[in-house]
């Protein structure tokens, strides 16, 4: 099989916000207790927190982190994660069935995420509170003011503000499971009057309305429409969600799904601009994809009812799950002029790249790999290039092509990164690159991610899937169903 890819220096995309690379910690399942907090363990930090996990989740280098929730954030009190630990309430957690002790808030949460070299994507309850208490929030965690709320903050022995710049407006409002689901008309309504209470508390903050939960949600396209008619003057982003799984067990369709999320992507997009034009507006609204991931191993699993912090969506992940993972992530990279930051749902334990073992290790899952090289080397401007490639229908798309494929541009480090997957199932392909307005490009490094069982995955004890460099050749071949990264100089 034969496939080209044609790059001028002239042609990009756009620049990426390495926001791209974001991920997501929710108060559900082992995330937080035993993931990344755990008292009494070898590696863990006078507060507690896991030294083992922050070192992977470094590996990683995530720049922001979306916490608490979720599902988890509609019934939340946020106060009750503040102040003396001694006094915080245990409660009922309604949207995952357990027992939340409080042990970990915003005001422990703030300094995991230093050590973590991470920012906070914080997220208010528009569920069962509403504009007062996210205003509320907001003061306690960003303002210098002698008022109650920041006083309240120095008391608790912070006496500088944690300084958030990003913030959810909710979370999946649309979704019938939500802890006080509304309507469009009804989010769009409180989440205006809520977003413009933000912003006359700190003008400095950036805003995310909900978009819809899913692409298959009935009310999508509509939702998104009547929400951004009421807030399209107060945020600043659109959020999407999208979770892909396999459980046809069809490997060829499964890795093309990628091809389904950049429509949707692109979708969203038009209905944004579609606004944009009809309010005469010159701001544009950008794209927050703050929840994707590969999800559907887990599903029907089974836990005792109340209990605290049990094994929860702790999917394992697969050879073939990394290299829809991969390909999604050039998805976002191809989508960069509207895709300014995106979750990876979620980080430690929970449908995630890295695992914890109570009281023992910290181990990497497949999907670990195709994020840390994205993340390390998609850095600068995406390259708007020419694929000539052979392509496979699916149910979604009659176009899928069996390369899937994003060229990053990095001008300080004089670097061309092509991140590609070869989705062939049994042919390998020779791949071909033309490069125009770039002086003597040679590689330099290739990265590949391969296994000849799609169902491989790894464990604490044993890793099985994990990337190999290959040794430089005069001519590119991508091994069939693999993932590659290449690294050209100039």
């Amino acid at each position: 099989m034969k496939a080209e890819i044609i790059i001028n220096k002239d042609y990009t995309i756009g620049e990426i916000d390495g926001r791209i690379y974001g991920s997501f910690i929710e108060h559900l399942g082992r995330a937080i207790y035993s993931g990344i907090y755990e008292p009494g363990h070898e590696t863990a930090d006078e507060m507690g927190f896991r030294k083992d996990v922050i070192e992977l989740i470094n590996k990683l280098n995530v720049p922001i982190v979306r916490y608490p929730g979720g599902n988890f954030v509609s019934g939340y009190n946020w106060e009750d994660g503040t102040g003396d630990r001694s006094k915080r309430p245990k409660r009922v957690e309604c949207a995952w069935e357990v027992t939340e002790t409080n042990e970990i808030g915003i005001d422990e949460f703030q300094e995991w995420a230093k050590r973590a070299n991470t920012e906070i994507m914080m997220a208010v309850n528009l569920g069962t509170r509403g504009p007062a208490d996210a205003k509320n929030l907001l003061e306690y965690c960003n303002l210098d003011t002698d008022t109650y709320y920041a006083n309240m903050r120095r008391g608790n022995g912070f006496d500088k503000p944690f300084g958030i710049k990003t913030w959810c407006l909710g979370n999946e409002m649309d979704g019938p499971w939500q802890i006080c689901h509304k309507t469009a008309e009804e989010y769009g309504r409180v989440a205006t009057e809520t977003a413009k209470l933000m912003k006359m508390t700190d003008p400095s903050i950036e805003l995310v309305a909900c978009g819809s939960s899913n692409y298959d949600m009935p009310t999508f396209g509509e939702w998104e429409l009547t929400v951004l008619d009421h807030t399209y003057d107060y945020v600043d982003y659109l959020s999407l969600h999208q979770y892909y799984g396999n459980e046809k067990n069809d490997t060829l369709d499964f890795i093309g799904k990628s091809v389904h999320m950049d429509m949707f992507i692109k979708g969203v997009a038009a209905i944004c601009d579609a606004i944009k034009a009809k309010k005469h507006a010159k701001k544009q609204i950008n794209l927050s994809f703050d929840e994707w991931n590969i999800w559907f191993h887990s599903h029907g699993t089974t836990f005792d009812r109340w209990c605290i912090a049990p094994p929860q969506l702790e999917d394992i992940y697969t050879f073939e799950d990394a290299l829809l993972a991969g390909c999604i992530l050039m998805t976002l990279q191809n989508n960069c002029d509207r895709v300014k930051m995106a979750c990876l749902a979620q980080l430690v334990n929970v449908i995630a790249p890295i695992m914890t073992e109570k009281g023992g290790k910290a181990w990497v899952q497949s999907i670990f790999w195709p994020f840390m090289y994205a993340s390390a080397y998609g850095r600068g401007e995406t390259m708007n290039t020419i694929v000539r490639s052979e392509k496979y229908a699916t149910d979604y798309s009659s176009e899928v092509p069996y390369l899937a494929s994003s060229v990053v541009h990095n001008a300080e480090k004089r670097e061309i990164v092509l991140f590609a997957v070869n989705r062939s199932l049994d042919e390998d392909m020779d791949l071909s690159l033309s490069f125009s307005g770039f002086e003597n490009c040679r590689p330099v490094k290739h990265v590949e991610l391969y296994h000849d069982d799609m169902k491989a995955h790894n464990s604490a004890e044993e890793e099985n899937v994990a990337p190999t460099e290959r040794e430089i050749m005069g001519s590119l071949s991508l091994r069939k169903h693999s993932w590659n990264m290449i690294v050209y100089q100039y």
